[in-house]
């Protein structure tokens, strides 16, 4: 596999986490940089892990992980979207989130991870994948492009109030919709 083939794999990857980070930066604007970089961590360290755990499961586990993964991704970000619509329209506008829960974070990293456990298990087939190089790579530029989004997230955040909390629950429904039907329709 060429670096090429692989950057393109990690950017492919890390989308869903983008996305996702820039709800939490529309959800939470009062960031500092410590938070924003747990965030960026967590969803690196899940996308590099993922990749490896689906590396050594190898060929055997694939039908039973991508018979679930879509069902799993949309439950989870349709509740953590859903609570976040819920507490934008019933939220007063002065009440700021200045943090995410841990277990809402571990949660959205492996909802946003799913996806990379079989593309792991596509590495164990392919010839000469050093694993351990490749989930780095793909966590590194993961933790670069949640970074990004967080922050792109917390500037529109800081602008438009309880409709970026809004906006940033309906994105991640959005997301958990998406994966659902491109597993369920177009796989």
């Amino acid at each position: 596999m060429s670096y090429i083939e692989l950057f393109l794999i990690a950017v492919g990857l890390s989308m869903d986490a983008f996305a996702v980070s820039i709800s939490n930066g529309l959800y939470c604007n009062k960031l500092r940089k410590k938070q924003i970089l747990a965030i960026g961590v967590c969803f690196g360290g899940f996308q590099g892990l993922m990749p490896t755990i689906g590396y050594f499961l190898g060929k055997a586990f694939e039908s039973y992980i991508t018979a679930v993964d879509h069902y799993i991704a949309l439950i989870l970000l349709g509740y953590i979207g859903g609570k976040m619509v819920y507490d934008a329209l019933t939220q007063k506008e002065e009440e700021k989130h200045t943090s995410l829960p841990l277990s809402l974070l571990l949660t959205q990293g492996i909802a946003t991870s799913i996806d990379a456990l079989a593309v792991g298990v596509s590495f164990a087939a392919l010839p000469n994948v050093n694993i351990i190089a490749a989930a780095l790579f793909i966590a590194g530029v993961t933790l670069v492009c949640s970074i990004i989004g967080v922050c792109f997230g917390k500037f529109f955040g800081e602008k438009l109030g309880s409709r970026a909390m809004l906006a940033g629950g309906l994105i991640l429904i959005a997301i958990g919709v998406k994966i659902f039907v491109e597993h369920m329709f177009f796989s």
